[in-house]
């Protein structure tokens, strides 16, 4: 059994006054205690949205969550401890993310945290956990600059210099689709991810020829959509979370607009095909992660899902069991501390990973090259795209 390694903790200089004294000596003797239990549970903390608009992402994190500690737990757990978590509510909003984040570092039991949704979300928090040594493991965060907050931040997730390039492959070269109009997300993930698209395409010999943005609680696009609709497009891209973009897959369908439409891998969701209908079918988007995908380690994945949740696993749900799982390998290699887990990661190589096959972390603490599938909705639903 790996011993575990203790965070070295001192009095703070200029203690002033002896219930300060005392209260620091009590809470350092809690975390003595606390580590010197072999059975105690390791905790990782959760920052994400369990309420709000973007609540049924945390649900999908939920059950990623909990089909891995089934796993790992089940197994022994790691060196014979449990792994648990602790899920706070954010609502992927900065202000609460920078709050939990300060509730995380403070307690001494937390050993690694994952999440927010959003990037901006876990970048509001991100300098709390550097300071403090807590590794934040941004699994959804796609932008390029979240790594950059430091050395303790790590993401298995794809990034935005990744998916804007694909995505405009995929409409215009691939596809075959030139003049494109976008609707995007009016945030900072939306409209970076809009800019790098609109680049891209130009790369690729296409054209943008409307951009319209919109807001995250917006839900009448009729207006916009007359606007896209009298630059008669080739295609309608969709830079949209699940919901919102299925929801403007169904009023361009009822305004009577027919071009195909394309969209950004963050709607790759049951959802998405539950709020669109009808509305879904023929829309093009990619993911790293396909439940159809043959390879084993996906097979035996969404094999375990559906006998616990009786539906198919989406992107956020494979992610997140990816997520549980990378910290576990983390802590094998170092130690089921802050620490430990810091130096862990960076030692971790070629891990079994869902939605990867084998994850290795490159030098900016990013998934080495990351590979995204094509896909397309058939009959109500998602199939890969085989050019027909």
């Amino acid at each position: 059994m790996r011993t575990s390694r203790k965070n070295s903790s001192g009095y703070p200089a200029g203690i002033a006054g002896r219930g300060l004294a005392v209260a620091a000596l009590m809470a350092l003797t809690a975390f003595a205690g606390f580590a010197a239990d072999a059975k105690a549970p390791i905790y990782l903390g959760v920052s994400g949205p369990l309420t709000g608009d973007y609540a049924q992402y945390g649900a999908q994190w939920k059950k990623g969550f909990d089909l891995a500690l089934l796993e790992i737990n089940g197994s022994g757990g790691l060196s014979g401890r449990p792994l648990a978590y602790v899920f706070e509510d954010s609502q992927s909003d900065p202000k609460q993310s920078v709050a939990i984040a300060q509730k995380f570092v403070s307690d001494p039991k937390i050993v690694a945290e994952l999440g927010d949704f959003a990037s901006t979300a876990s970048m509001a928090a991100s300098p709390i956990y550097q300071r403090a040594g807590l590794t934040q493991l941004g699994f959804t965060n796609s932008h390029p600059n979240f790594t950059k907050g430091g050395d303790y931040m790590w993401s298995n997730s794809t990034t935005q210099k990744d998916d804007a390039p694909s995505l405009a492959e995929y409409a215009v070269k691939t596809l075959g689709l030139k003049k494109l109009a976008v609707f995007y997300l009016n945030t900072d993930w939306g409209k970076s991810t809009f800019d790098l698209f609109s680049s891209y395409v130009k790369t690729f010999g296409g054209s943008v020829v409307d951009g319209e943005a919109y807001l995250p609680t917006d839900k009448d696009f009729r207006a916009a959509i007359t606007n896209v609709s009298g630059k008669a497009p080739d295609a309608i891209v969709l830079i949209s979370y699940d919901t919102d973009g299925a929801l403007i897959a169904r009023q361009l369908r009822d305004q009577g607009a027919k071009a195909p439409i394309v969209a950004d891998a963050a709607i790759f969701s049951p959802e998405f095909l539950k709020v669109a209908g009808d509305a879904a079918e023929g829309v093009y988007t990619s993911s790293e992660f396909f439940a159809d995908d043959p390879r084993p380690e996906v097979q035996s994945f969404v094999k375990a899902y559906r006998a616990k949740y009786n539906e198919d696993p989406d992107l956020f749900a494979a992610i997140s069991y990816d997520a549980v799982f990378i910290i576990a390998d983390a802590i094998k290699e170092g130690a089921p501390t802050r620490k430990g887990i810091h130096e862990g990661l960076s030692k971790i190589k070629d891990i079994p990973s869902v939605i990867y096959g084998k994850l290795t972390f490159a030098e900016d603490r990013r998934v080495a090259h990351p590979q995204l599938t094509h896909l397309v909705v058939k009959n109500g639903a998602w199939t890969a795209w085989t050019g027909k």
